[in-house]
């Protein structure tokens, strides 16, 4: 289910926290259409923290660190990237209304950016909205093989870790499935939100930059105790 926005400008970032508390969320046409409108799926997209699947080969190449991870230190750069065309993906969603929002949750603490730096170069990531105990997952990209997984692998061990609930993903697609996301129709998943957002975590309860190492991420996400940052 759909409206579309007619004064897109009366959105400000307290008007977008109150539609996600909702379970309601904003999306436009395409990167040139000006206007957005609300968006509230009859199933919704989550992946359940308890069930999120790693493949071994993934898992590894976590472990080798061949990426360094950082949070919220390239935000710009990262919705730059997911709202580039990519194979499978040749228009956006992501027009420049959607940018100054949630760049302006950004700032008061609100959307937070998980990055994938191969050396200096910036090549994946993903970004997402925080509301009590709740994570709204908006996009992720990669330029590199792998990078976008590294993301979501290392934004899964801060959401255990700060105590979070709820990882919303929207949609759920056949790559989020591989990682154990499924379909909730939208009475449950109402459910589910109002009790997450109603409790309180800490998305900042690891280290930022850089992020916690491949072997330490991957010990919070099978629930073994954590040595080291």
């Amino acid at each position: 289910m759909s409206s579309r926005d007619s004064a897109t400008s009366e959105i400000t970032p307290e008007v977008l926290l109150r539609a996600y508390a909702c379970g309601i969320f904003p999306m436009a046409e395409s990167a040139d259409d000006p206007t957005l409108f609300w968006v509230e799926p009859e199933l919704r997209g989550v992946i359940p923290l308890a069930g999120f699947r790693v493949s071994s080969r993934l898992a590894r190449t976590v472990r080798s660190n061949l990426f360094r991870v950082t949070v919220d230190t390239a935000f710009s750069q990262v919705i730059d990237g997911c709202a580039a065309p990519q194979p499978g993906r040749e228009d956006t969603w992501i027009n420049r209304r959607i940018r100054e929002l949630y760049a302006a949750l950004y700032r008061i603490g609100h959307c937070h950016s998980v990055e994938v730096w191969k050396d200096s170069d910036l090549v994946g990531g993903l970004y997402g909205v925080t509301l009590g105990s709740a994570f709204f997952g908006e996009s992720m990209f990669h330029r590199a093989t792998d990078a976008s997984k590294v993301a979501l692998v290392h934004l899964v061990a801060r959401l255990i870790a700060g105590g979070f609930t709820l990882l919303d993903t929207q949609f759920v697609t056949d790559h989020l499935r591989s990682f154990g996301a499924v379909e909730v129709p939208r009475r449950r998943y109402r459910v589910m939100l109002d009790q997450a957002v109603a409790q309180n975590a800490d998305f900042m309860a690891l280290p930022t930059n850089p992020a916690p190492d491949g072997a330490r991420v991957m010990e919070i996400i099978a629930g073994r105790p954590a040595t080291s940052a």
